[in-house]
C-alpha cells in the first residue's frame, strides 16, 4: 500500500500545480497574444525539458512496456519526474508573457493524463487480487495500455501547440490556414511512420487481416476526403481560390479512395496491391507545388513541398511495381527490407514538416529575418531525419525482444501466403499454419500483464517477452509437426 500512498501523493501534488496555473496576463498588449519580451531561460528549460519527457522518454518507455522489459517502469518514472519538474518551470518563468491559448488549457488535461497513467501503473504494480478485483484487473491493464500509446498523439499536439504559442502564431484570420497546414502536416507524418511500422514490423498483423496494405490506405483516403470536402469552405460566404482548390482535392480524393478500396481484392477475394494511393498523394503533391504565394519564400517551400510528395509516389509506385512486384514485401517478417522500401516513407515526413513549415506567418518571419528558403528547407529535412532516425530506433528495440531468435521466412515453410475471407489459408500446411499463429500470437502480446508480475523482478537483466508453458510446449510441438 505505500506505493499507493506515494501515487496519490503525486497525484496531489500535480492537482496542485494544476490549481496554480499562471495567469494575469497583464504585460500583454491588447489585441496581440505575446508580450514583447524575449523568452527567458526558465522557459527554454521548460521547453527542452518537456520535449525530452513527452517526445523521447515517454515513446521509448512505451515500447519497453510492449515488450514486456523490466526497464519500463524506470523509464517512466524518470520521464514523469522529469515532466513534472519542467511542468512547474512553466508557470514560474519571466520575460515573455502570453494571452489565452490552447498550450495552457491543453497542459492541464496532458498533466491529467498523466496522473491517471501513474496511479493505473501503481495499482497494478500492488498485484490486488481480493474482492473480485483480480476479475477487472483487466480493465486497468486495457487502459493503461491505451493511455500509454495514445499519449505520443496528445504529446505531439501539446508540442505544436506550444511552438504556437511561444511565437504567437495562428491568431485571427491566420486560424483557418493554420489548422490546415498543421493537421495536414501532421497527417502525412503520421502516414509516414504507419508506413514505417508495417515495413519493420507490422506485415504479421497485415496478413491476419486478409487484407493488402492499399485497402487501409485508401479508406483513410476516402475518409479524409469527405471531411475536406465539407470543412475547407465557409459555407454561405464567398468561393476564394484556396476554397475551391482545397475542396477540390477533398473530392479527388474521396473518389480516389473509393476505387482503391475496390481495387483493393482481387476478383476471387485475395488481398491485391493496387497504385491508387500513391497516385492521390502525387496529384496532391502537384497541386500544393502550384499554389500562388505572396512571398518567393513561400512559393519556394511549398514547391518544395509538392516536390516531395510527387516523389514519394514515384518511388511507391515503383517499390509496388518493380521492386516487390505487386507481393506484400520482400521480407514476410520485415527483418530484411529492400532499401529502396526506406524512401517513401522518409519523403512523407519531409513533406509533413514542410508543409508544416510553410504557413503565412512564417514565411512572413523569415522573411523579414532575410533566411533563404534553401537554408530553411535543409532545417526540416534535418528534423525529417532525425524523427526517422528515432521511429526506426523504436521499432527496432520492439523487433529484436519480440522475436529474439528472427522470425523464418513463410516462403521457406511453402506456408500460406494470405489469410482467406473465410478464416483459411491458401496454399497451406498444417505446420506452417500452427507455426504462423504462434507467430502472430508472439507478435500481438501487448497485454503488460506479464509487465507487472512479480516473475519479472526474478528475470534478472532479461529484457526478453515472457511466454506460457503452453505456449512453450505448443511452439515445440509446432517444430515436431
Amino acid at each position: 500500500m505505500t506505493l499507493l500512498r506515494q501515487g496519490s501523493l503525486w497525484g496531489l501534488v500535480l492537482l496542485a500545480g494544476l490549481a496554480l496555473a499562471h495567469g494575469g496576463h497583464d504585460h500583454v498588449p491588447e489585441g496581440e497574444a505575446i508580450s514583447l519580451e524575449p523568452i527567458d531561460s526558465t522557459l527554454w528549460t521548460h521547453m527542452i525539458l518537456m520535449g525530452t519527457a513527452f517526445g523521447i522518454i515517454f515513446p521509448l518507455g512505451m515500447v519497453l512496456g510492449i515488450v514486456r522489459s523490466r526497464w519500463h517502469v524506470p523509464v517512466q518514472i524518470v520521464g514523469t519526474i522529469i515532466a513534472v519538474l519542467a511542468y512547474f518551470l512553466g508557470h514560474a518563468h519571466k520575460g515573455r508573457q502570453f494571452g489565452k491559448n490552447a498550450h495552457a488549457s491543453f497542459a492541464n488535461w496532458l498533466m491529467l493524463l498523466l496522473i491517471a497513467q501513474i496511479v493505473l501503473g501503481f495499482y497494478l504494480k500492488l498485484h490486488l487480487e481480493k474482492a473480485g478485483q483480480a476479475r477487472i484487473r483487466w480493465i486497468f491493464v486495457l487502459a493503461h495500455g491505451v493511455i500509454g500509446k495514445i499519449m505520443p498523439i496528445v504529446s505531439w499536439t501539446q508540442m505544436l501547440f506550444g511552438g504556437i504559442a511561444a511565437l504567437g502564431f495562428c491568431q485571427g484570420d491566420h486560424m483557418g490556414q493554420c489548422l490546415a497546414h498543421f493537421i495536414m502536416g501532421s497527417a502525412f507524418i503520421a502516414y509516414g511512420i504507419c508506413l514505417t511500422i508495417l515495413l519493420l514490423v507490422g506485415q504479421y498483423w497485415l496478413r491476419r487481416t486478409g487484407r493488402s496494405q492499399e485497402f487501409f490506405d485508401s479508406l483513410i483516403i476516402a475518409a479524409w476526403g469527405c471531411v475536406n470536402t465539407f470543412t475547407e469552405h465557409r459555407w454561405g460566404g464567398p468561393w476564394v481560390h484556396n476554397d475551391l482548390q482545397h475542396t477540390t482535392m477533398g473530392i479527388v480524393w474521396w473518389c480516389a479512395g473509393l476505387l482503391g478500396m475496390w481495387l483493393s481484392r482481387s476478383r476471387n477475394g485475395w488481398p491485391k496491391r493496387n497504385l491508387i494511393p500513391a497516385i492521390v498523394i502525387g496529384l496532391t503533391g502537384y497541386a500544393m507545388s502550384a499554389h500562388t504565394q505572396t512571398l518567393m519564400i513561400s512559393t519556394m517551400v511549398h514547391s518544395i513541398f509538392g516536390y516531395t510528395l510527387m516523389a514519394a509516389a514515384l518511388t511507391r509506385i515503383i517499390e509496388i511495381s518493380f521492386v516487390l512486384r505487386d507481393k506484400d514485401n520482400v521480407s514476410m517478417s520485415g527483418v530484411d527490407p529492400n532499401s529502396f522500401q526506406y524512401l517513401t516513407p522518409f519523403l512523407l515526413y519531409a513533406s509533413g514538416f514542410l508543409f508544416m513549415g510553410a504557413t503565412e506567418e512564417q514565411m512572413q518571419l523569415l522573411s523579414q529575418a532575410g533566411i533563404m528558403h534553401v537554408s530553411y528547407i535543409l532545417i526540416l529535412f534535418s528534423i525529417a531525419f532525425i524523427l526517422f532516425l528515432f521511429v526506426n530506433i523504436l521499432l527496432h528495440i520492439y523487433a529484436v525482444h519480440a522475436w529474439p531468435e528472427g522470425a523464418p521466412e513463410e516462403d521457406e515453410l511453402d506456408g500460406p501466403k494470405y489469410a482467406s475471407p473465410n478464416g483459411g489459408y491458401m496454399n497451406g500446411r498444417t505446420r506452417a499454419r500452427t507455426a504462423d499463429a504462434q507467430r502472430i500470437s508472439d507478435a500481438e502480446a501487448f497485454e503488460l500483464e506479464g509487465l507487472m508480475s512479480d516473475d519479472d523482478d526474478e528475470a534478472g537483466t532479461s529484457m526478453r517477452p515472457k511466454k506460457t508453458a503452453d505456449e512453450e510446449m505448443g511452439a515445440k510441438e509446432a517444430s515436431r509437426a
